[in-house]
């Protein structure tokens, strides 16, 4: 019985309920080890305009309940297009009074953005992006207030619905495609990060740093560095970026 106990059990609220839901675990478990339990319950979101992410925050502390009642040890607030429609400081205060509510630490992915460029003393960033316009302004104002500067943001018109409508073979190889078109928008970029967890995207990283030479994350990969990687839950990750190989 000891040898199926976890060592860890993540938390995640997922943003959306789906019909299909295609490999829960199917990019994590190429990062995290097995002795690490991966939990989510959906926050049940319609699409990821300003309207749609207040009427599902509301449920946010329905969530946060299901998730400590399986006693997990860190909770993220999935879907960047959350975070960003929310803003910094209503995120960063949800996440506060969680965690004085539950004991339960939490993150969420642009935070989780933010502390990687801190740990590698870069502040310029380039994101591949296939959300509509909207949802990218609002990201680059989220990251903005952090003091991050956003050297340029792709472009593929997207909201939750043709996000999740996606192929899989489509998701992975627009990934790839934004995140080079990013890594080309300034010659001075210094990071470049693939957004969006609906494409799967964590393949494009050794590909984005092996031809470009820049530090490149996806939500998961900086949301895993930030809640395993550096507390030293896990070891550092090799072979998925500089960011994970990096305690």
């Amino acid at each position: 019985m000891e040898r199926m106990i976890p060592r860890f059990t993540w938390g995640e609220i997922a943003p959306r309920e789906r019909d299909v839901s295609r490999g829960a675990g199917y990019q994590f478990y190429r990062i995290a080890p097995t002795d690490v339990m991966l939990v989510s319950t959906p926050l049940g979101i319609e699409d990821y305009t300003q309207d749609a992410v207040e009427e599902a925050i509301a449920r946010f502390w329905h969530c946060v309940e299901l998730l400590a009642a399986e006693h997990v040890d860190r909770i993220v607030l999935g879907g960047a297009p959350v975070s960003a429609q929310l803003g910094r400081e209503r995120v960063r205060a949800l996440l506060k009074e969680m965690e004085e509510k539950t004991g339960i630490p939490g993150d969420a992915p642009l935070e989780a953005i933010i502390a990687a460029m801190a740990r590698l003393g870069i502040h310029k960033i380039a994101i591949g992006s296939r959300w509509a316009t909207p949802l990218n302004e609002r990201i680059a104002q989220y990251l903005e207030e952090a003091s991050l500067e956003v050297v340029g943001i792709t472009e593929r018109g997207q909201w939750a619905a043709q996000a999740f409508a996606m192929p899989f073979e489509e998701g992975l190889r627009v990934a790839v495609d934004v995140g080079r078109e990013a890594a080309r928008l300034d010659a001075d970029v210094q990071a470049v990060w693939v957004a969006g967890g609906a494409a799967m995207a964590l393949h494009a990283i050794p590909v984005i740093e092996e031809e470009f030479g820049v530090p490149t994350f996806t939500n998961l990969s900086a949301e895993v560095w930030n809640g395993l990687v550096r507390p030293g839950v896990i070891d550092p990750v090799q072979g998925w970026g500089r960011l994970l190989a990096t305690k």
